[in-house]
């Protein structure tokens, strides 16, 4: 077992033989630290290190997020390919912009509530039990809402992106290797993601419907790039004039049925027409009232001449 302590640092950087008091000093100052695949599996107390911006933990066996009161200045935190299930003790960190935990345990994303100014979340490929999928907590996307703009959520098993919709200033989503099908369910959120940039779908049962990049792109007015193939201004424009005269032909097929049912109802009159008169046994016309009953309900059928005349 090894815990990362501030013996541990010094001896990573080179620095087992200056005294504490130096040592002490230089840990105040280092802004950077590298201690990926050392074996890691806990983090001690580091607060000594109360200007660090940039943390590099990936590789190791750590398997709870602890003692980062002192990280409040910390930007960037590496935890990818880790044992961690649980994402907890972030609140000190009120000042992470990236956070990646890929390759870990985690079955929820929470506990982000604090972590207002995040701008990236990379959590993909969790070791999930099996059937499960990734969940979000709705108070962690609450706080995401307005900073969060790069999430990467690929292989994770899920099969709905709509409870994302929150996130009003993603501009770049990574969900391959994913459950998503349902076309609706992607026509509610990009409705909603106005700022969307760059989006890969790459692996999905939904990359296999009918024209699946066409619609797509004509749902998204901002996307520029669509499962790492660049989405062209002339092509959308194309596909939006083609989609308007596929829309304008449908409705005009629509009335011309409805013009075309209210004939053949109308024509029922006409199928077996009563006449307005008939003949008597001595051969004379005498007006059928039964005839010019019903024809006054038609407003369309006019009286014929000849019974005018008369």
């Amino acid at each position: 077992m090894v815990r990362l302590t501030t013996d541990l640092i010094a001896k990573s950087i080179g620095r087992k033989h200056h005294n504490e008091e130096h040592l002490a000093q230089y840990l105040r100052k280092i802004t950077h630290l590298n201690l990926s695949d050392k074996n890691i599996d806990a983090i001690g107390d580091l607060s000594v290190c109360k200007n660090l911006r940039v943390l590099y933990l990936y590789d190791n066996q750590i398997s709870q997020i602890q003692n980062l009161d002192f990280a409040s200045n910390v930007t960037h935190l590496y935890l990818q390919n880790n044992c961690i299930s649980c994402m907890e003790n972030l609140s000190p960190l009120k000042n992470l912009e990236k956070l990646y935990l890929g390759g870990n345990c985690i079955t929820v994303v929470e506990g982000l509530e604090k972590t207002e100014k995040l701008k990236e979340l990379h959590i993909e490929s969790q070791h999930l039990p099996l059937s499960e999928k990734l969940l979000f907590d709705p108070r962690s996307l609450g706080s995401l809402a307005k900073s969060l703009s790069v999430l990467n959520i690929s292989n994770n098993n899920i099969d709905e992106l709509e409870e994302l919709s929150v996130l009003e200033n993603l501009s770049y989503l990574t969900a391959a290797d994913n459950q998503l099908q349902h076309m609706k369910d992607l026509e509610v959120v990009l409705s909603k993601w106005t700022k969307l940039r760059r989006m890969d779908l790459t692996g999905n049962p939904i990359c296999h419907k009918p024209k699946y990049r066409d619609r797509i792109i004509i749902m998204s007015q901002t996307l520029e790039s669509l499962d790492g193939k660049e989405i062209k201004e002339m092509e959308r424009q194309f596909l939006i004039n083609w989609n308007a005269s596929k829309a304008a032909k449908k409705k005009k097929g629509e009335t011309m049925t409805n013009e075309h049912a209210a004939y053949l109802h109308f024509s029922d009159f006409k199928t077996h027409p009563i006449l307005p008169f008939h003949y008597s046994h001595s051969g004379k016309e005498k007006p059928n009232f039964l005839a010019l009953s019903d024809m006054q309900k038609v407003e369309r059928i006019s009286l014929p001449r000849t019974l005018e005349k008369k």
